[in-house]
């Protein structure tokens, strides 16, 4: 999966410095980010000394004072950092994969030879480790992006010097990332395995079930109470597979396997989903992306029923 990078490490403990030359920037406008392609499937993103030199150089009045420039994560010796337009407010929705891929194409580079593509361009990007930091910094991005202001008082918050956190300089309030748990969830019977595809959405391959955690709610609830709003099945049996980060929902997922309990007749929910079916083991169709936690699970069902029928 994404996180999988050993034996690179990625350290995302927060730290007070600034950027150097040689480190990475990190520069989003809402579901975009700028980087440039050295093949079809290799991103690179610029440089300091390469995003600063695009600002001085550029014919826009814009000026390196104008942004802010702060610590997101490392992966073994390179840093990477957020670069933010200062007092910039932006509005509208930043959802990753659900951000229509013509709106890259509104934004102008501050950067010769690099240009704005979507976050979810990390599923082609090489290598790995660059691509989980990049959507572990848009993951940051969005808490930063959406905590400018004290959500008690109204006030600017300001930057801790010691964690990830802001606060209030007035009435004390301390805010810390974001992390929304979520489920994926692989409902089974026999040798068929329900998939599913996004309505609205510039991801078209399969998923399966997935939906976020209510507040007083067991991540088994939440489990259950998914499958029956997107796809209308009872489930039983349910079996805790893996987790895993993902950045474009600012979410962590949590992978369940289980098994249908009575009708398999399927009643879609259309605001959410474009399609849902039983495929046989048999007739799946998919290779490892390396990527999702659940393209693994609909892999390993594949493997586990072949590995059944041989013997």
């Amino acid at each position: 999966m994404i996180q999988d990078i050993f034996p690179n490490r990625l350290d995302n403990q927060y730290v007070e410095c600034s950027p150097q030359d040689n480190d990475v920037i990190f520069f989003f406008e809402g579901s975009s980010l700028l980087a440039k392609y050295i093949k079809e499937d290799t991103l690179t993103y610029p440089l300091y000394k390469q995003f600063i030199q695009g600002i001085k150089t550029g014919i826009s009045k814009d000026s390196v004072d104008n942004y802010s420039f702060t610590y997101l994560l490392s992966v073994d010796d390179t840093k990477y950092f957020l670069a933010q337009r200062k007092g910039e407010l932006l509005r509208g929705q930043y959802a990753g994969e659900m951000a229509d891929s013509k709106v890259h194409n509104e934004y102008t580079s501050v950067v010769e030879g690099f240009s704005f593509v979507g976050v979810d361009s990390f599923r082609k990007a090489k290598p790995k480790a660059t691509a989980f930091a990049a959507i572990t910094a848009y993951h940051l991005y969005g808490w930063y992006r959406d905590n400018h202001y004290c959500g008690r008082c109204g006030r600017p918050t300001i930057h801790d010097n010691k964690e990830r956190m802001v606060k209030c300089p007035v009435c004390g309030n301390m805010v810390f990332p974001k992390i929304s748990p979520a489920v994926i969830v692989a409902v089974t019977d026999n040798d068929r395995v329900l998939l599913t595809k996004y309505a609205g959405r510039t991801y078209k391959n399969y998923a399966l079930v997935a939906g976020f955690n209510e507040a007083g709610e067991t991540i088994e609830q939440t489990v259950r109470r998914e499958v029956m709003e997107e796809v209308g099945l009872k489930v039983k049996n349910l079996k805790y597979y893996k987790s895993q980060p993902w950045g474009l929902s600012g979410s962590l997922l949590s992978g369940f396997f289980c098994e249908l309990d009575g009708d398999d007749k399927i009643t879609l929910q259309e605001d959410e989903l474009s399609l849902g079916t039983w495929v046989k083991a048999d007739d799946l169709d998919l290779e490892d992306d390396g990527i999702s936690l659940t393209r693994e699970m609909i892999l390993k069902f594949k493997k586990e029923h072949t590995i059944i029928q041989s013997n």
